[in-house]
């Protein structure tokens, strides 16, 4: 056993995960490190049964170190509470780990250099159900998938190597928040998240 894996039995579930965390951090070569002002660490409980995956960080996330902090973070809070839940119920990250010069999209290269980092958090955390914001976190997994029709349609399926097979993609909330027609599909499909997560508990 190594001395990390030793490190991380005797502690709990949310310092391991603060733990796992830091050294991706450390050991991450993405070129993004670079630029920003330090890393967004996923947020929120270790044991969720949801995990929400966005795209990266902007500026008010990169300021904090907090995902989804900014008006986009406010109005998923405000869908959250339409469901009964609350940011300390559900887990959330994103595809990078570190915010793009400009708020630009992160590129392929970029995702792929933070691709372990995410899978690791996942497989940590083994959530019943991973929710996509947008369509560069639903494409990381879905890469032929367009979010104009996969939004709100339940995916199942068994990824190689992977211990979770439960999605479900939404418009991200920044996309929909000056976009009443996304905004409208984007609430009536967050609607459905807990009759999912019923249906998987069952």
């Amino acid at each position: 056993m190594t001395l990390f894996c030793a490190i991380l039995m005797v502690m709990n579930r949310s310092e391991q995960l603060r733990k796992l965390h830091e050294q991706f951090h450390h050991d991450c070569t993405c070129t993004l490190k670079d630029t920003a002002t330090r890393p967004v660490f996923g947020n929120g409980n270790p044991d969720a049964e949801i995990v929400f995956i966005g795209e990266a960080p902007g500026k008010k996330e990169d300021e904090t170190g907090i995902p989804f902090v900014g008006t986009a973070g406010k109005f998923l809070n405000e869908m959250l509470e339409s469901i009964k839940m609350k940011r300390e119920d559900i887990y959330i990250t994103n595809i990078v780990k570190y915010r793009p010069p400009n708020n630009r999209d992160p590129e392929q290269k970029e995702k792929e250099q933070c691709a372990d980092w995410l899978r690791a958090e996942l497989e940590f955390i083994q959530p019943k159900l991973i929710i996509f914001l947008g369509r560069h976190s639903m494409n990381h997994f879905f890469p032929n998938l367009k979010i104009s029709e996969a939004h709100g349609k339940y995916i199942h399926e068994k990824i190689p190597n992977f211990p979770i097979a439960n999605f479900l993609p939404l418009y991200h909330p920044a996309a929909a928040l000056y976009n009443g027609g996304m905004r409208e599909n984007l609430m009536t499909d967050f609607a459905k998240i807990p009759g999912i997560l019923i249906k998987l508990t069952n």
